[in-house]
């Protein structure tokens, strides 16, 4: 699989880049909110690099998950919200908890899972079976945790373009305690890559 270049853009407004990434562009977005987790962490190559600004926002994220795990988001097809926030075409969003390693960065640890080739939980279907995307790097630019992936979604129908968001944004905001998540594809936004299908 081929990897996509992001070019670096001035005026990031103090965003910390991590994996020696360059700065995407961050106005608007379409994250869901979360509230933020602060806790104990380390910034440096290979890790999320903590917010510049001060106050909340200023915390280093942690480089373990929550206690029970990283919480990684599935979903329950049209289940009208019996298992999970509903949303979509009646389908729930379900987190579930895997383990993540001391050492192992969490953003990075939970979507390896959604985006590697594994199956999802018993009863659970994850819309990004099809795409071949690989995770980049990541940042955050004040609350919001942005992450770069590379490589071609392929939604299994339309039902799928809400999930693929939902799947996403949800596992980047719960890893890292952010308030918001933007996804880049390839340097594109992914409600653009989205709406391009």
């Amino acid at each position: 699989m081929t990897g996509g270049s992001i070019k670096p853009q001035a005026g990031t407004n103090g965003a910390a880049a991590i994996d020696g990434a360059a700065a995407v562009s961050t106005t608007g977005g379409t994250g869901p909110a979360a509230p933020a987790q602060g806790g104990p962490g380390t910034s440096g190559s290979g890790s999320l690099a903590a917010p510049k600004e001060s106050g909340a926002a200023g915390q280093a994220v942690p480089r373990r998950g929550l206690a029970g795990g990283t919480p990684v988001y599935f979903v329950a097809l049209d289940d009208g919200g019996s298992t999970g926030v509903r949303f979509g075409c009646n389908d729930s969003l379900v987190a579930v908890f895997h383990s993540t390693a001391a050492a192992e960065e969490p953003l990075r640890a939970a979507l390896g899972v959604l985006l590697g080739s594994g199956d999802s939980p018993a009863g659970l279907y994850n819309s990004l079976h099809n795409s071949t995307l690989d995770y980049v790097s990541a940042y955050f630019d004040g609350t919001t945790v942005v992450v770069n992936l590379t490589g071609t979604i392929r939604p299994g129908g339309t039902c799928d373009l809400p999930r693929l968001e939902a799947q996403l944004t949800h596992t980047a905001v719960s890893a890292v305690g952010a308030a918001r998540a933007e996804i880049y594809v390839d340097g594109q936004r992914l409600a653009d890559v989205l709406n391009l299908r």
